[in-house]
């Protein structure tokens, strides 16, 4: 430790005073003097400022959106960064302003699950001019200026569902001279969201050369809104109704929505008769399945999604370049009218059935044993893993 001059000067002090003392002859003990003061300790250096990245959720109210939030705000926070998430509560204009107010609050990076991929690009082109870099996750923004796009492949998410639903009719055996074509009702997922565009392509791909061969008729087609479980429900009273409950199949665009079917389908003594699909191997849709209710599901492992979004979200944070593909917006939207690019990254997904929602779902852990099993008696549950 560097000492200063002023010590110096009372450590000589104290060597002559001690020499003196060693020469001069006893004297009454007199009251010790105060110490020195010491000089006070230099200050801390001030802790640097974290970066920040951005979590805009278009809601919370699908199942799997807040366990993403968890999961990527724990790795962000490992990483070292400050983490400021918001949920718009389907709220197309409160998920821009709150994007707009991340932007303002200093976030270098933003990853968005976007409530409504039109208008979602009106903040992200101001956030770009701001030199902020936007991950569109899971949920395509139609917009050439976002710095990535990742998801699930979708139009398999859509064949999957359409496949699975087909096989629990075996339809390849169906009795078109004796039963008619196979009676199929198709429920989309949200129009405002692009996925649901792509899911229904890959359902469309199974599903349309079976109507031109006369194996199957689509009796009504409905889109529910923001994938609404309760607006799915009233849809499916509503095509029920239409059809006389003569119906055979249905081709459900995720399990919030395919749940929701399933109620009216109860009251109608349809339940676990009529396969139906859905998305994302949530608890539910897993439980529905093995109860021998909801058919088939698509399993999309988030927990490769969110790592994938926090690594890109670090290098675009840093500087680094993204090793991408890229991809034109008219070959993602189905829509020629729209130019530009961004780079992406699609993960495969996985069909799963009640043959398989023990290997696939609990084993690997994705969703508990006692979340999927529950209400199911013990003597017709697989062992713990």
């Amino acid at each position: 430790m560097i000492r200063s001059k002023s010590w110096m000067f009372v450590g000589l002090l104290i060597a002559a005073v001690m020499v003196f003392s060693a020469c001069a002859p006893a004297a009454a003990p007199a009251e010790a003097e105060a110490p020195a003061a010491e000089e006070p300790a230099a200050a801390e250096p001030a802790a640097a400022e974290k970066t920040i990245i951005g979590l805009s959720f278009s809601d919370f109210a699908t199942e799997r959106w807040k366990n993403e939030e968890v999961l990527m705000r724990g790795l962000l926070e490992d990483l070292g960064y400050e983490v400021v998430s918001a949920e718009a509560n389907h709220d197309v204009k409160l998920q821009n302003d709150q994007i707009d107010n991340m932007v303002t609050q200093g976030a270098k990076v933003i990853i968005v699950i976007a409530e409504d991929g039109d208008a979602a690009a009106t903040a992200v082109a101001a956030a770009a001019k701001a030199g902020v870099k936007v991950i569109a996750y899971d949920r395509l923004i139609k917009s050439p200026e976002i710095a990535a796009y990742i998801s699930f492949d979708n139009v398999a998410v859509g064949y999957n569902e359409a496949d699975g639903v087909m096989k629990a009719l075996d339809i390849e055996n169906w009795d078109v001279a004796g039963k008619g074509p196979a009676r199929i009702i198709k429920m989309g997922g949200s129009p405002t969201d692009n996925n649901a565009i792509l899911v229904r392509q890959g359902q469309d791909q199974v599903l349309d050369p079976l109507v031109e061969a006369g194996k199957i008729e689509i009796v009504a087609d409905q889109w529910v809104d923001n994938w609404d479980a309760a607006k799915a429900v009233t849809l499916m009273e509503n095509m029920l109704a239409a059809v006389g409950n003569d119906v055979d199949g249905v081709v459900a665009s995720n399990d919030g929505t395919a749940l929701g079917a399933l109620q009216a389908m109860k009251a109608q003594g349809l339940a676990g008769k009529v396969p139906i699909s859905g998305q994302d191997a949530t608890a539910d849709g897993c439980n529905s399945i093995v109860k021998g209710e909801q058919t088939v599901t698509v399993f999309k492992d988030i927990r490769l999604l969110s790592p994938m979004a926090v690594e890109l979200a670090d290098k675009l944070a840093k500087g680094e370049k993204l090793d991408l593909e890229m991809y034109t917006l008219a070959e993602l939207t189905l829509n020629d009218a729209l130019e530009g690019e961004v780079p992406c990254n699609f993960l495969p997904v996985v069909q799963v059935t009640k043959d398989n929602v023990y290997d696939v779902v609990v084993k690997s852990g994705f969703q508990s044993y006692d979340d999927v099993y529950r209400d199911i008696p013990e003597d017709q549950r697989p062992p713990k893993p």
